[in-house]
C-alpha cells in the first residue's frame, strides 16, 4: 500500500510581533494548498535584519497565542536556539530529513521573494520547496521584479497565494505601541494583552 505524501509549509519570520496578517496568510495558505501542517519557524539570529530582535521567549510564546486557532499549526522553535546566524536552508535541510516524505512548501511574502536570489545557497531551497508568493498589497505585486532581474528564478518551481489585501506590518504596531496607541485591531487580543504585560516595544523611559 503507498500513502500520499504530506504536504508540509514552512513559514519563518522575525514574528516581532506576530499580526493578523500573519494568521490570514497561514490560514489562506493551509486552505489553498491543501496543507496537512503549516510549520511556524520564529527566527533565531537572523542574517538580513539590521534591528535587534525581541527576545526569542517573547516572540515564541506570541506566535503560540496567535496561531492557536489553527488545529495543523506547530510552532517550532529550532531556529531560536541554533548558535550563529540562522538560515532556511539549513532548516528545510533538517525537515527534509525528519520527514523524507513529505513535499515542503515554503512561504513568504513578495517582499521577501524579490530580494530571494540574495538568500544563502537559494538554489538549493529552490530544489528542495515549492516557493509560495503571498502579497501584503494586491496592486503592488504582479510578477517580481527579480524574475526580470535574475532569469534563473524562473526555474524555480513558485505558486501565488491568493491573499486579501491587508497592508499592516510589524513596524507599524511596534511603532503605535511606542506611540501609546491602540494596535487591538492589528493583532490578536491576546497578542495586545501580553505586549502590554511585558512592556515590549515601549518606547524607553
Amino acid at each position: 500500500m503507498t500513502f500520499a505524501a504530506q504536504r508540509v509549509g514552512v513559514y519563518g519570520g522575525a514574528f516581532d510581533p506576530p499580526h493578523k496578517a500573519h494568521h490570514s496568510l497561514a490560514k489562506f495558505a493551509i486552505a489553498q494548498l491543501r496543507l496537512d501542517k503549516l510549520i511556524v519557524l520564529p527566527t533565531g539570529r537572523a542574517w538580513h535584519k539590521p534591528r535587534e530582535l525581541s527576545r526569542a521567549e517573547h516572540r515564541v510564546a506570541m506566535v503560540q497565542i496567535a496561531f492557536a486557532d489553527l488545529p495543523c499549526v506547530q510552532v517550532d522553535v529550532r531556529e531560536t536556539e541554533r548558535q550563529g546566524a540562522t538560515y532556511t536552508i539549513d532548516t528545510l535541510d533538517e525537515l527534509l530529513q525528519e520527514r523524507p516524505s513529505s513535499e515542503l512548501f515554503l512561504l513568504m511574502g513578495a517582499d521577501q521573494f524579490s530580494a530571494f536570489d540574495t538568500w544563502h545557497r537559494w538554489q538549493d531551497i529552490a530544489q528542495i520547496a515549492t516557493i509560495c508568493i503571498a502579497s501584503r498589497d494586491s496592486s503592488a505585486y504582479l510578477k517580481p521584479p527579480s524574475l526580470r532581474v535574475n532569469p534563473a528564478l524562473a526555474a524555480c518551481k513558485i505558486l501565488d497565494l491568493d491573499m486579501p489585501n491587508m497592508p499592516v506590518s510589524a513596524t507599524q504596531i511596534r511603532q503605535r505601541v511606542r506611540q501609546g496607541l491602540d494596535i487591538d485591531h492589528l493583532v490578536n487580543p491576546d497578542v495586545a494583552r501580553y505586549i502590554a504585560q511585558y512592556g515590549l516595544y515601549a518606547a524607553p523611559n
